[in-house]
């Protein structure tokens, strides 16, 4: 059963701004193993998060660092959580996370399912 979806844009040039901008950003909003990735993957890393905080219904105290997007064995994304968003997620009944991530033209995207429960 799906229980939310949430797809999230991300303008590649203004995040990268954000980062030059605020020294700490990169450390709110990323992980220790994300921040390492080239721009365009951070960017749809972070609509992914937002993506993620929409299929939840946007619960106030997610904490962004408690989402990851790794990449799987397969090559394919896949959403770790922990924290406030594994608290967030049990709540809604989540059991299982699709994403889906891309980038073009200036512009990362993002969709995230939220599946839990039985269909």
């Amino acid at each position: 059963m799906i229980v939310g979806v949430g797809i999230d844009v991300v303008e590649i040039a203004r995040l990268a701004s954000g980062l030059a901008r605020t020294q700490r950003l990169a450390i709110r909003l990323f992980t220790e193993r994300e921040r390492d990735l080239p721009l365009p993957s951070l960017a749809a890393r972070f609509a992914a998060k937002e993506a993620l905080a929409k299929a939840l219904g946007a619960p106030h105290g997610l904490v962004w660092t408690d989402a990851e997007i790794i990449t799987g064995a397969d090559g394919q994304p896949e959403l770790r959580v922990y924290g406030t968003v594994a608290a967030a997620a049990a709540r809604a009944g989540v059991t299982r996370w699709h994403v889906s991530l891309s980038h073009d033209g200036g512009v990362a995207t993002a969709v995230v399912i939220a599946e839990g429960g039985a269909d």
